[in-house]
């Protein structure tokens, strides 16, 4: 027995039109995130930040290849970072395809340095001078996927 049966729900079918819209803001918050200085990249980068001040993460992405679903130490950061956004209400999402993020943010450090890209923060300027429509519909989207218990909801980039 499902817990839709229990309560007499139909569950909720995800929808493409919904997973799409997601993808797209995320595409557009990534962009405009990095044009204004908003974006750290790196799990140990990602975690030094929240440790010092949360309330400038406004976004979590926790990206991974399907080559990295095995590699635990990885998968252990993820729950650190996943838990500290639930205690800190940090809406976070996952992707599956690490090329098309580095399209987006760069595989890169200008450095030269290879970019790690398992974890991406959004982080507002100003916690009152900055809103954005695709962060908004990002944070509706992570809401929404809350209500039928898909806590940390998978994206899709667009092609």
């Amino acid at each position: 027995m499902t817990l839709e049966e229990i309560h007499g729900q139909e569950p909720v079918a995800e929808s493409s039109d919904r997973m799409q819209g997601a993808g797209k803001a995320l595409h557009e918050l990534l962009v405009s995130a990095q044009r204004r200085g908003g974006l750290t990249a790196g799990v140990y980068e990602s975690a030094k930040l929240m440790n010092v001040d949360p309330d400038k993460v406004a976004f979590c992405v926790l990206a991974a290849a399907e080559e990295d679903e095995g590699d635990i130490a990885l998968q252990i950061h993820f729950t650190l970072i996943q838990a500290f956004c639930c205690d800190n209400d940090i809406d976070i999402v996952r992707l599956h395809d690490i090329p098309k993020l580095a399209d987006i943010v760069g595989a890169s450090e200008e450095s030269g340095e290879p970019r790690d890209l398992h974890c991406i923060l959004i982080t507002n300027p100003d916690e009152d001078a900055w809103k954005d429509p695709a962060l908004e519909k990002l944070n509706l989207f992570c809401e929404e996927s809350r209500h039928v218990n898909d806590w940390v909801p998978t994206i899709t980039l667009p092609e």
